[in-house]
Protein backbone atom coordinates (compact mmCIF):
# COMPACT_ATOMS: atom_id res chain seq x y z
CA UNK A 1 0.00 0.00 0.00
CA UNK A 2 3.24 2.23 0.99
CA UNK A 3 4.87 1.30 -2.05
CA UNK A 4 1.65 2.13 -4.30
CA UNK A 5 0.90 5.42 -2.86
CA UNK A 6 5.12 6.63 -3.16
CA UNK A 7 4.93 5.14 -6.83
CA UNK A 8 1.90 7.72 -7.77
CA UNK A 9 3.28 10.49 -5.82
CA UNK A 10 6.39 9.87 -7.89
CA UNK A 11 4.26 9.99 -11.12
CA UNK A 12 2.63 13.04 -10.09
CA UNK A 13 5.92 14.68 -9.57
CA UNK A 14 7.41 13.72 -12.52
CA UNK A 15 4.44 14.84 -14.68
CA UNK A 16 4.13 18.19 -13.03
CA UNK A 17 7.52 19.19 -14.03
CA UNK A 18 7.90 17.73 -17.18
CA UNK A 19 6.22 20.50 -20.06
CA UNK A 20 2.64 20.32 -21.31
CA UNK A 21 3.33 18.51 -24.79
CA UNK A 22 2.65 20.37 -28.19
CA UNK A 23 3.53 19.50 -31.16
CA UNK A 24 3.95 22.61 -33.78
CA UNK A 25 4.44 21.70 -37.20
CA UNK A 26 8.53 21.42 -38.17
CA UNK A 27 10.67 24.69 -38.41
CA UNK A 28 11.18 23.95 -42.07
CA UNK A 29 7.72 23.84 -43.04
CA UNK A 30 6.51 26.73 -41.75
CA UNK A 31 9.14 28.76 -43.88
CA UNK A 32 7.61 27.34 -46.88
CA UNK A 33 4.84 28.64 -49.26
CA UNK A 34 1.83 26.52 -50.32
CA UNK A 35 2.14 24.75 -53.42
CA UNK A 36 -0.63 27.38 -55.04
CA UNK A 37 1.48 29.97 -54.29
CA UNK A 38 4.66 29.24 -55.51
CA UNK A 39 3.25 27.96 -58.70
CA UNK A 40 1.67 31.77 -58.55
CA UNK A 41 5.09 33.11 -57.99
CA UNK A 42 6.46 31.63 -60.53
CA UNK A 43 3.27 32.63 -63.13
CA UNK A 44 4.24 36.06 -62.00
CA UNK A 45 8.33 36.19 -62.63
CA UNK A 46 7.16 34.48 -66.46
CA UNK A 47 4.87 37.20 -66.64
CA UNK A 48 8.29 39.36 -66.95
CA UNK A 49 8.37 37.74 -70.58
CA UNK A 50 5.99 40.00 -71.87
CA UNK A 51 8.20 43.11 -71.97
CA UNK A 52 10.39 41.57 -74.31
CA UNK A 53 6.85 41.39 -76.73
CA UNK A 54 5.51 44.58 -75.53
CA UNK A 55 6.56 48.12 -75.08
CA UNK A 56 7.29 49.42 -71.25
CA UNK A 57 6.01 53.06 -72.11
CA UNK A 58 4.87 55.42 -74.26
CA UNK A 59 4.53 59.25 -74.91
CA UNK A 60 2.35 60.79 -77.70
CA UNK A 61 1.92 64.57 -79.04
CA UNK A 62 -1.08 66.01 -79.58
CA UNK A 63 -0.92 69.51 -81.69
CA UNK A 64 -3.16 70.82 -84.62
CA UNK A 65 -0.78 70.62 -87.20
CA UNK A 66 -0.24 66.53 -86.82
CA UNK A 67 -4.39 65.97 -86.13
CA UNK A 68 -3.05 61.85 -86.69
CA UNK A 69 -1.17 62.68 -83.63
CA UNK A 70 2.75 61.38 -83.03
CA UNK A 71 4.00 59.33 -80.19
CA UNK A 72 7.02 56.54 -79.58
CA UNK A 73 7.02 53.55 -78.02
CA UNK A 74 10.10 52.91 -75.25
CA UNK A 75 10.80 48.98 -75.23
CA UNK A 76 12.93 47.07 -72.75
CA UNK A 77 16.14 47.28 -75.91
CA UNK A 78 14.36 49.75 -78.30
CA UNK A 79 12.50 52.79 -79.25
CA UNK A 80 9.82 53.33 -81.82
CA UNK A 81 7.05 55.42 -82.97
CA UNK A 82 3.54 54.80 -82.35
CA UNK A 83 3.08 55.27 -86.33
CA UNK A 84 5.25 54.58 -88.88
CA UNK A 85 7.75 57.52 -89.07
CA UNK A 86 6.57 59.16 -85.77
CA UNK A 87 10.55 59.11 -84.59
CA UNK A 88 11.93 60.92 -87.37
CA UNK A 89 9.32 63.57 -87.21
CA UNK A 90 10.16 64.18 -83.24
CA UNK A 91 13.57 64.27 -84.17
CA UNK A 92 12.62 67.03 -86.82
CA UNK A 93 10.77 69.03 -84.83
CA UNK A 94 13.90 69.09 -82.18
CA UNK A 95 16.38 70.30 -84.79
CA UNK A 96 13.95 72.91 -84.81
CA UNK A 97 13.67 73.99 -81.61
CA UNK A 98 17.92 73.08 -80.41
CA UNK A 99 16.67 69.19 -78.90
CA UNK A 100 18.59 66.70 -79.25
CA UNK A 101 17.97 63.80 -81.70
CA UNK A 102 16.52 60.44 -80.67
CA UNK A 103 19.26 58.07 -80.96
CA UNK A 104 19.12 54.20 -79.81
CA UNK A 105 23.00 54.33 -79.56
CA UNK A 106 22.69 57.22 -77.16
CA UNK A 107 20.84 55.38 -74.51
CA UNK A 108 22.96 53.00 -73.00
CA UNK A 109 19.85 51.39 -70.82
CA UNK A 110 18.57 50.28 -73.60
CA UNK A 111 21.88 47.79 -74.01
CA UNK A 112 21.65 46.75 -70.41
CA UNK A 113 18.08 46.90 -69.13
CA UNK A 114 17.28 43.29 -71.28
CA UNK A 115 20.12 41.57 -69.23
CA UNK A 116 18.75 43.04 -65.76
CA UNK A 117 15.13 41.57 -66.63
CA UNK A 118 16.74 38.43 -67.30
CA UNK A 119 17.89 38.53 -64.14
CA UNK A 120 15.10 39.70 -62.40
CA UNK A 121 12.76 36.86 -64.02
CA UNK A 122 15.33 34.09 -63.14
CA UNK A 123 15.45 35.48 -59.43
CA UNK A 124 11.39 34.81 -58.93
CA UNK A 125 11.64 31.44 -60.36
CA UNK A 126 14.09 30.81 -57.97
CA UNK A 127 12.25 32.19 -55.25
CA UNK A 128 8.96 29.70 -56.21
CA UNK A 129 10.84 26.88 -56.97
CA UNK A 130 12.85 27.57 -53.65
CA UNK A 131 9.27 27.95 -51.72
CA UNK A 132 10.80 30.03 -49.03
CA UNK A 133 8.95 33.48 -47.98
CA UNK A 134 12.33 34.90 -46.65
CA UNK A 135 13.54 34.35 -50.70
CA UNK A 136 9.78 35.61 -52.17
CA UNK A 137 10.76 38.61 -50.06
CA UNK A 138 14.14 39.16 -51.35
CA UNK A 139 12.37 39.21 -54.64
CA UNK A 140 10.11 41.51 -53.97
CA UNK A 141 12.68 44.02 -52.54
CA UNK A 142 14.94 43.42 -55.28
CA UNK A 143 11.97 44.46 -57.83
CA UNK A 144 11.08 47.62 -56.21
CA UNK A 145 14.65 48.19 -56.17
CA UNK A 146 14.76 48.03 -59.86
CA UNK A 147 11.58 49.68 -60.48
CA UNK A 148 12.18 53.02 -58.73
CA UNK A 149 16.04 52.81 -60.04
CA UNK A 150 14.04 52.60 -63.68
CA UNK A 151 12.00 54.90 -62.91
CA UNK A 152 14.21 58.11 -61.62
CA UNK A 153 16.55 57.40 -64.50
CA UNK A 154 13.93 57.60 -67.21
CA UNK A 155 13.18 60.83 -65.17
CA UNK A 156 16.64 62.13 -65.15
CA UNK A 157 16.69 61.41 -69.16
CA UNK A 158 13.65 62.82 -69.41
CA UNK A 159 15.26 65.91 -67.92
CA UNK A 160 18.15 65.99 -70.10
CA UNK A 161 16.48 65.92 -73.13
CA UNK A 162 13.83 68.39 -72.26
CA UNK A 163 16.74 71.06 -70.62
CA UNK A 164 19.35 70.84 -72.85
CA UNK A 165 18.90 72.54 -75.69
CA UNK A 166 21.74 74.15 -78.58
CA UNK A 167 20.11 77.53 -78.46
CA UNK A 168 23.12 78.84 -81.12
CA UNK A 169 21.93 75.89 -83.91
CA UNK A 170 18.46 76.01 -83.18
CA UNK A 171 16.16 77.08 -86.22
CA UNK A 172 13.41 78.51 -83.57
CA UNK A 173 14.91 80.05 -80.55
CA UNK A 174 12.74 80.08 -77.11
CA UNK A 175 15.28 81.11 -74.32
CA UNK A 176 13.87 79.62 -71.16
CA UNK A 177 11.75 77.32 -72.24
CA UNK A 178 11.68 73.46 -71.42
CA UNK A 179 10.93 70.63 -72.77
CA UNK A 180 10.82 67.76 -70.87
CA UNK A 181 8.20 65.83 -71.59
CA UNK A 182 5.98 64.55 -68.44
CA UNK A 183 6.97 61.46 -65.98
CA UNK A 184 3.17 60.02 -66.26
CA UNK A 185 0.23 62.28 -66.91
CA UNK A 186 -0.35 65.28 -69.60
CA UNK A 187 1.76 68.35 -69.94
CA UNK A 188 1.02 71.20 -72.23
CA UNK A 189 4.45 71.75 -73.95
CA UNK A 190 4.18 74.89 -76.59
CA UNK A 191 1.21 74.06 -78.48
CA UNK A 192 1.57 69.93 -77.97
CA UNK A 193 -0.17 68.12 -75.84
CA UNK A 194 2.25 65.50 -74.06
CA UNK A 195 1.01 62.40 -72.62
CA UNK A 196 3.30 59.77 -70.72
CA UNK A 197 2.08 56.40 -69.84
CA UNK A 198 3.06 53.13 -69.16
CA UNK A 199 2.00 50.74 -71.77
CA UNK A 200 1.50 46.84 -72.08
CA UNK A 201 4.83 45.90 -70.90
CA UNK A 202 4.39 48.44 -68.12
CA UNK A 203 1.41 47.35 -66.90
CA UNK A 204 2.39 43.70 -67.20
CA UNK A 205 5.54 44.22 -64.98
CA UNK A 206 3.71 46.22 -62.68
CA UNK A 207 1.03 43.17 -62.39
CA UNK A 208 3.95 40.75 -61.63
CA UNK A 209 4.55 42.68 -58.86
CA UNK A 210 1.78 42.83 -57.30
CA UNK A 211 0.85 39.78 -57.24
CA UNK A 212 4.17 39.04 -55.57
CA UNK A 213 3.50 41.35 -52.97
CA UNK A 214 0.00 39.86 -52.33
CA UNK A 215 1.52 35.90 -52.19
CA UNK A 216 3.69 37.13 -49.79
CA UNK A 217 0.75 38.76 -47.48
CA UNK A 218 -1.09 36.32 -48.25
CA UNK A 219 1.65 34.00 -46.64
CA UNK A 220 2.55 36.00 -43.64
CA UNK A 221 -1.13 35.89 -42.80
CA UNK A 222 -1.36 32.37 -43.00
CA UNK A 223 1.66 31.66 -40.82
CA UNK A 224 0.26 34.19 -37.71
CA UNK A 225 -3.04 32.14 -38.15
CA UNK A 226 -0.91 28.65 -37.62
CA UNK A 227 0.49 30.80 -34.32
CA UNK A 228 3.98 29.79 -35.68
CA UNK A 229 6.97 32.11 -34.94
Amino acid sequence: MAANSETTLQTERKNYLSPPSTSFPPCSKQKMMTKRSRLIVRIAALMLAATYFFPLWMISLEAPQYPEGLGMYIWINKITGINKGDVAKINNLNHYIGMKEIKEDSIPELKYMPWIMRALMLWGVVAAIAGRRKVLLSWILIFIAVSIAGLIDFYLWEYDYGHDIDLENAIIKIPGTSFQPPLIGSKQILNFKALSLPATGGIVLGLSLLTAIYVYLKEANLLWKRGAK
